[in-house]
């Protein structure tokens, strides 16, 4: 039995979602998932602040295996209105959360069995929000409970929105470096969604030197705005890049580097500012990721390595460092379901900084930073 509050959940709903590849998406009106239909791990959220992601456009444009019509937008934060039976211990009505990505692990492969932070990649989990699951540009989502993380107290929701997915992507590649405080590392894409916050996350939690590299004016700006010790634009080519890191670093080269960016040169550019025997771990998600497997991955002994979103107990930590370390969002806050067609047009044109969020529940506890939140 669902466990739920007196709040009525209405028939319908408001979503906006994904009908036709490489057309704008449309504002819909669809059946509301009710509490008394929700498996035992599941809990059923009114959202409150939803994130646009960069993965939003590929989604949009095809290149995922998306199962249309679906709503758009993994980066879900919401209030707990019902919960499934076994997650009744965990979550209580009213709880502030936010919302796991990934759905419906199986439990019991070797991946579930294996270390805590492998478990999100169970290869027998049910699709992900916005593929063949609706996501969170809707009044009402149904996620699953073990995926999910309670805010911080201090934590509003539309700072909170954003890590739903550019957090915790970076919270986990950074992790997945296993470094020292005092180490160097390379964020190649520093100025974006996911790189502004991994500098910050670098620097203020973990304690290590961070090189930042952009190839525009705005990403640039946002690096140094977020603490990278050394900014370097990528239009002045890997040679160049190199040689200042040398410097730096005392001709080491840096300890690993995180890929955020998807362009054909980011991980180029990452082997090579990257010392010997050093990781460099790609984010971006892309066809092909091209590398100098001489000069670079063999002649160097570089270890590349992937890494996907983050576990639950990764994310409730990174949540809580956000909070305690003062890392900002560089956030654009829309108000409606109505704004996320404009805001997908500005995203495409690079028309805003770091990440947009949009306003669902006015009623929300905690909606902006302010009052006692941040």
């Amino acid at each position: 039995m669902a466990t739920t509050t007196t709040a009525t959940v209405p028939q319908k709903m408001r979503a906006v979602q994904i009908v036709e590849y490489n057309k704008p998406h449309e504002i819909r009106t669809i059946d509301t998932p009710q509490p008394k239909d929700l498996r035992p791990h599941e809990i059923l959220l009114k959202i409150a602040v939803p994130g646009l992601c960069h993965s939003d456009l590929e989604y949009l444009a095809g290149h995922m295996p998306t199962k249309l019509p679906v709503t758009g937008s993994h980066e879900g934060t919401g209030t707990v209105i019902a919960t499934g039976s076994d997650m009744s211990s965990h979550f209580k009505p009213g709880d502030r959360v936010l919302a796991g990505k990934t759905f419906g692990r199986c439990g019991e492969c070797e991946i579930c069995q294996g270390p805590e932070n492998y478990r999100h990649y169970c290869r027998k989990r049910d699709s992900m929000m916005s593929v063949e699951r609706d996501g969170a540009f809707q009044q009402y989502l149904v996620v699953d409970g073990r995926e999910s993380t309670i805010l911080p107290e201090k934590m509003s929701f539309a700072t909170a929105a954003p890590l739903a997915c550019a957090g915790m992507t970076s919270w986990r590649a950074i992790l997945q470096c296993q470094l020292k405080p005092g180490a160097w590392i390379g964020i190649v894409g520093s100025g974006g969604g996911l790189g502004h916050l991994a500098v910050q996350m670098a620097k203020k939690a973990k304690g290590l030197n961070v090189v930042g590299i952009d190839a525009r004016d705005s990403g640039l700006e946002l690096t140094r705005e977020s603490g990278a010790d050394l900014v370097l634009d990528a239009r002045k080519g890997v040679p160049a890049m190199v040689e200042e890191v040398q410097k730096a670093t005392g001709s080491t080269g840096v300890h690993a580097s995180i890929v955020v960016s998807d362009h054909i040169t980011a991980a180029p550019a990452a082997c090579a500012i990257t010392a010997f025997h050093g990781r460099v771990v790609q984010v971006a998600v892309q066809d092909k990721v091209t590398i100098s497997g001489t000069m670079d991955l063999i002649f160097k002994d570089l270890r590349l390595s992937g890494s996907f979103m983050a576990s639950q107990k990764e994310t409730e930590e990174m949540l809580y460092a956000v909070v305690e370390q003062g890392i900002k969002v560089e956030n654009n806050i829309f108000t409606g379901l109505d704004e996320v067609p404009k805001a997908v047009e500005m995203l495409k044109k690079g028309e805003y900084r770091g990440k947009a969020c949009f306003i669902v529940d006015e009623d929300a506890v905690g909606l902006r930073p302010g009052d006692g939140y941040v």
